[in-house]
């Protein structure tokens, strides 16, 4: 074999090898993020949820199974952020307004979870709460009860947080959906509230 011939051969082979292993990697090129393949990985397998001890904006303790029966919203946040936190809140007040009335709190309700407990005491949860229109009922703002708590939470959802240079946090966001059984089924950008809300509707 001439040595163009050879080069080509092995380019070919090379080419493959790195094709076949990007397949595999991005399970079949639909996932080509560590985002994107969490958001695929609850659609296929629904995720069961910890037990943790939470603490709403008025002090009061539950945990996510008190919702099971119910269809629930949640998102992640600190009470700091000014920024990507307050597109979340804004979002979820757009899908608190556009969800039927007499679903919410029976059939629907929404949370907001902070991890940043340690500064996100109750009185700023309720700050926050007013904030965006939370009554603490339909819409609860809350905090992990201990860190064991926290990581588990945040390990189940698949959200990373990271203490940036001031202070604060960078953390992937997003509009998280658990279903009537207690299992993380679906996560979408914060932006899509109108897709949300329809997968909402059909539901309801």
């Amino acid at each position: 074999m001439k040595s163009g011939a050879r080069n080509f051969a092995a380019a070919v082979g090379v080419a493959a090898l790195g094709t076949a292993t990007l397949w595999w990697g991005s399970d079949g090129f639909t996932a080509f993020t560590s985002e994107a393949a969490r958001r695929l990985s609850v659609l296929e397998n629904p995720r069961p949820l910890p037990a943790v001890a939470l603490e709403d904006q008025d002090g009061r303790r539950f945990t996510l199974q008190d919702y099971r029966g119910r269809l629930l919203a949640v998102e992640f946040i600190y009470t700091r952020c000014e920024t990507i936190c307050y597109s979340l809140g804004t979002a979820f007040r757009q899908i608190r307004d556009q969800v039927p009335a007499a679903a919410l709190g029976r059939e629907f309700a929404l949370l907001s979870i902070s991890f940043d407990p340690g500064h996100d005491a109750p009185a700023r949860l309720r700050d926050y709460g007013r904030r965006f229109g939370a009554d603490g009922g339909h819409w609860r703002i809350a905090r992990p009860a201990d860190a064991d708590g926290l990581r588990a939470l945040l390990a189940a959802f698949g959200v990373v947080v990271i203490p940036d240079a001031f202070g604060g946090f960078e953390h992937n966001a997003a509009l998280h959906l658990v279903g009537r059984d207690g299992r993380l089924e679906e996560i979408r950008d914060l932006d899509a509230v109108a897709p949300f809300v329809a997968a909402l509707g059909a539901r309801l």
